[in-house]
């Protein structure tokens, strides 16, 4: 049986829960057995204001770069992803070639690929790391509020300036 995705319950009192609507109905039907007992774990949802929050502090670091960093960083998304990636969360890809001289193609060669990634050779050796996506769809409430915490500390070392400090900044 494959691994059940949440299902939405309603809590019915006195410790009941039933599934909340015929969709649901047949999802646990289709993953549960009757009789069976599982674990129950509420699922939070994040929430748009945490995400469109999180947002306007890189924008609002990204304003107040250095001039030796601004270059570097053209727009507010190449400096999140840069940041994602930076805090670990990122995926990566590593290619042996036969040769450094191998290795310098292919990282010119994948670099295009993806803007935003980070490619480095070190011998032979390409590695390419790309930011993990933050979408409500891809990055649930933890993870996000993880990376969110990683990245808000890379951008506030970036400037000279603590989390909140950002964040008090960003709210004025």
């Amino acid at each position: 049986m494959s691994e059940a995705p949440p299902i939405l319950l309603q809590y019915e009192g006195e410790g009941e829960f039933s599934p909340a609507g015929s969709h649901w109905a047949k999802q646990a039907d289709k993953h549960f057995v009757i009789g069976e007992r599982y674990a129950l774990i509420e699922h939070q949802e994040r929430s748009q204001k945490s995400h469109a929050h999180f947002f306007a502090l890189v924008h609002e670091a990204w304003t107040n770069l250095p001039e030796h960093l601004a270059e570097q960083y053209p727009t507010s998304e190449r400096l999140r992803k840069h940041c994602l990636i930076k805090a670990g969360f990122a995926d990566s890809q590593t290619f042996v070639c036969a040769s450094k001289a191998e290795a310098q193609r292919m990282a010119a060669f994948i670099r295009p690929i993806d803007e935003f990634s980070i490619i480095s050779v070190k011998d032979a050796t390409v590695t390419r790391w790309t930011a993990k996506s933050q979408s409500m769809r891809a990055m649930g409430r933890e993870d996000f509020q993880r990376s969110k915490d990683g990245v808000l500390q890379i951008l506030s070392d970036m400037i000279g300036t603590t989390p909140a400090e950002l964040q008090k900044a960003q709210a004025a």
